[in-house]
């Protein structure tokens, strides 16, 4: 798997490249061709917490999650944790449901801050076809509160969001 390691207010050094690396590879076992995905790491600073982001886009599907510690090796090896438990939990979920599915890629572009009106963070997706079980995995796996997706069966843009009770929710349009 290649990997593109950035620090946000942190100079990222070579010895926690290396741990990024080290610890990213286990997870290699878990796809057909590791060599042609790529894993985005974000390492930042946030008063005296340290974070790191991981994504790793896939043909089929993304895999994200984040984690904040006092000790950014800690954080490391806990995120490496976490993504580990998607994979496993969701393994027979994404074998069955991607079987045969044809697949997009989603585009996500960063846009710097915009003062005025305050938004912080811009993205662009191309909509993919789905139905709602496959959205709910979507959204788990990106570890995300919402997700946008087309509607398989309604055949219209769809918001699922975690309700605060854990359920699920659908809000189409017209």
């Amino acid at each position: 798997m290649r990997i593109d390691i950035r620090g946000d207010k942190v100079k990222v050094t070579e010895a926690i490249k290396n741990q990024i690396a080290e610890k990213l590879g286990k997870l290699d076992q878990y796809f057909e061709n590791p060599e042609e995905l790529k894993a985005y790491v974000v390492v930042r600073i946030r008063n005296k917490k340290q974070t790191i982001e991981v994504t790793i886009p896939t043909p089929k599907f993304t895999l994200r999650t984040e984690t904040s510690e006092e000790n950014l090796y800690t954080a490391i090896d806990l995120t490496i944790d976490k993504l580990e438990r998607q994979i496993r939990k969701n393994k027979t979920k994404m074998r069955r449901k991607f079987k045969d599915i044809i697949h997009y890629e989603m585009l996500a572009d960063e846009i710097e801050e915009e003062k005025e009106l305050n938004i912080v963070k811009r993205k662009t997706i191309e909509l993919r076809p789905m139905d709602e079980e496959e959205a709910i995995l979507q959204m788990e796996l990106l570890d995300h509160d919402f997700f946008v997706f087309k509607n398989v069966n309604t055949e219209s843009v769809s918001v699922l969001y975690k309700r605060k009770d854990g359920s699920y929710g659908i809000i189409d349009t017209d």
